[in-house]
């Protein structure tokens, strides 16, 4: 099972693509509000009913973590205490984690790097505190997945399907979205 975490003001096209591939490559996954509502809105005032809520997640059944950037999205998710306290948890288990866009700040502001390579958004790349910051699409190294921005969304969950099942089920999603 792979975790979304929507928290309002999220970046849609990146919470939404993930989502989306993630099901093309028959992924098991869940979106998870970390509001008071099962709906939450993103940057653009999207809304999107979450499949459940935050006090119901199961870390220990989750294969990966998945934090869409998005402001103030990437704000509310530094800022939401038990969810900081699950994450961190959850990577000190060696258990992979990806971020896209301004998330990879909630990763750093976590201490979860420690000498990674990783990608955030342009222009804030002093946030990546203990990473190195490459300015690439899309970076994969060891257990942690960062992509750049909403226009690298389709790629980054790519990374995620490829190292969740393996090449080949990449390769095939992305023939399906002649890519």
């Amino acid at each position: 099972m792979v975790y979304v975490f929507l928290a309002h003001g999220f970046e849609e096209i990146e919470a939404l693509t993930v989502v989306d591939l993630l099901r093309r490559a028959e992924i098991q996954v869940k979106t998870v509000s970390l509001m008071e509502d099962k709906t939450v809105f993103g940057a653009h005032g999207i809304g999107v009913e979450s499949d459940m809520m935050f006090k119901n997640i199961e870390p220990e059944r989750c294969g990966m973590m998945v934090l869409p950037g998005g402001m103030p999205g990437t704000t509310n998710l530094c800022n939401h205490k038990y969810f900081n306290v699950v994450l961190k948890e959850y990577v000190a288990e060696g258990k992979p984690v990806a971020a896209i866009c301004a998330a990879p700040m909630v990763l750093a502001k976590a201490g979860l790097f420690d000498g990674h390579r990783a990608t955030i958004y342009p222009g804030m790349e002093e946030e990546l505190v203990n990473a190195v910051s490459t300015g690439e699409k899309v970076v994969v190294d060891d257990k942690i997945i960062t992509g750049r921005g909403p226009g690298v969304a389709a790629d980054f969950a790519l990374a995620i399907i490829e190292y969740l099942s393996g090449k080949e089920k990449a390769e095939e999603v992305k023939y399906g979205l002649q890519g």
